[in-house]
């Protein structure tokens, strides 16, 4: 990617709100079982969601998705929640967000671009739960996570903070990555 061309995508990302970035190669982009397990076994979304596992592909077939690209943006998202307060509202808004910036790219001329959502896809109330019968393909992606991506040590790499949280009310730190050539 030329440095024009980084400044052109620079100022679609600042302009949607999305200010705090980092370029990351993807061929650093780890991907690992342990996260794919970590989706099977331990979150609700698991067969549930269209865009989750296992409506995503084989964790071999995800670096092999990352290896077709030179370029990665990794956003960052700090948030603390308020008591009582619910994160999918929250992660909603960038999702979408997250969408619409995903389009602008395509339409200046990288028709690779492809969004790695901050938190599972909830753009819709109640989720087909398969990648068949999604009512929201157009924009609907998978998270990080999703594509077995070690999100802790991508952000770590890149020099973000990470950790895990005891509870929804410390500062969390969220990710979401733009794959673009």
């Amino acid at each position: 990617m030329t440095g024009p061309q980084r400044s052109e995508l620079e100022k679609i990302f600042t302009s949607s709100g999305f200010a705090d970035f980092r370029w990351v190669k993807p061929s650093k982009i780890p991907t690992a079982r342990w996260v794919r397990m970590k989706c099977v076994f331990g979150c609700p979304e698991y067969g549930h969601n269209a865009s989750c596992p296992p409506n995503t592909p084989s964790v071999a077939e995800c670096r092999n998705l990352l290896d077709e690209y030179s370029s990665a943006a990794l956003f960052h998202f700090a948030k603390a929640l308020t008591p009582g307060e619910d994160i999918s509202r929250w992660t909603k808004e960038i999702n979408i967000s997250l969408s619409k910036m995903e389009t602008q790219v395509f339409t200046r001329n990288f028709p690779k671009a492809f969004v790695l959502f901050v938190d599972s896809c909830n753009l819709c109330a109640a989720c087909a739960g398969s990648r068949e019968t999604c009512r929201n393909n157009y924009r609907a992606r998978p998270t990080v996570e999703a594509l077995a991506i070690d999100v802790y040590k991508t952000a770590s790499d890149a020099g973000y903070p990470i950790r895990v949280c005891s509870d929804r009310t410390q500062e969390m730190n969220r990710y979401a990555i733009l794959l673009v050539d």
